[in-house]
């Protein structure tokens, strides 16, 4: 896209731990029509929910790499207890061409388990030239999210001096700004790439299913604030719709989405 590419790094593919109908209690019978038709893929018919655990990885063309949120992780990363573990980044990136050495920024859309779980791995760093930004108010009520995600992602951050964290809109790049969209957790954070006339707005967990496109008042019943993270969604959306944007999607079956709903 213009001067960047831009890698979806599809960590696993797993079923959701709730059906369908207490993850989104609210969605109706013709929300759920238009969605299943949207992605089939991830309505199986035993009432389920098929997330795939996208990352994504910003190359500018001249150098340097973005990676926006960290994926499942390893077999003994936090999310192993419920994601599809171990996760595949470091062949994916491999595929790319890139090695974790050559990314310089990793944005953690927000602290839930499978967003974060390559951010270090044995105690280390997996990205040893990066700097992990992490927003502020999700640091702050990490003790509430996750005490691993504490524990073994943001102390081994904090105590090799990677740990960066943000509040409001800040320039990760040029063309790569964040944008807080809280609700889901309390600091989550999107982010969107410009490059000329184009864009690229990656939205976290701000959409999680494709209920929420063709239906975006839709709460998801784990949101911390549902009332916050739908206003957050339908600005997000209006922005993309605007800007005749791709969204870039973390558990959607296609990663990218330009469409009718947008």
């Amino acid at each position: 896209m213009g001067t960047f590419a831009v890698h979806a790094l599809c960590d696993g593919v797993g079923t959701f731990f709730e059906p369908l109908s207490s993850a989104f209690p609210g969605a109706g019978v013709t929300d759920l029509a238009s969605a299943v038709e949207f992605d089939p893929v991830a309505f199986p018919s035993d009432g389920g929910w098929r997330l795939h655990f996208h990352a994504f990885l910003i190359c500018p063309r001249e150098g340097g790499a973005i990676l926006v949120d960290a994926g499942i992780g390893d077999a003994n990363a936090p999310a192993a207890d419920w994601a599809p573990a171990p996760g595949r980044m470091p062949e994916n990136l491999t595929s790319s061409g890139v090695a974790p050495s050559d990314v310089d920024t990793v944005l953690l859309t927000h602290l839930h388990s499978d967003h974060v779980g390559w951010s270090v791995v044995d105690g280390r760093p997996f990205f040893p030239n990066a700097r992990y930004v992490v927003p502020r108010a999700d640091h702050d009520a990490v003790e509430k999210l996750n005490p691993r995600v504490r524990d073994e992602i943001l102390a081994p951050l904090a105590a090799t001096g990677q740990l960066d964290l943000i509040e409001g809109k800040v320039r990760l790049g040029p063309g790569v700004t964040t944008v807080p969209t809280p609700g889901h957790t309390p600091g989550h954070t999107s982010a969107v790439l410009e490059s000329g006339d184009d864009a690229v707005v990656f939205s976290g967990d701000v959409v999680l299913n494709a209920l929420q496109l063709v239906a975006p008042q839709v709460a998801y019943s784990l949101d911390d604030d549902p009332e916050a993270a739908r206003a957050a969604r339908l600005a997000l959306l209006d922005e993309a719709r605007s800007r005749g944007a791709w969204l870039a999607t973390s558990h959607l079956t296609d990663p990218f989405v330009r469409s009718r709903i947008l």
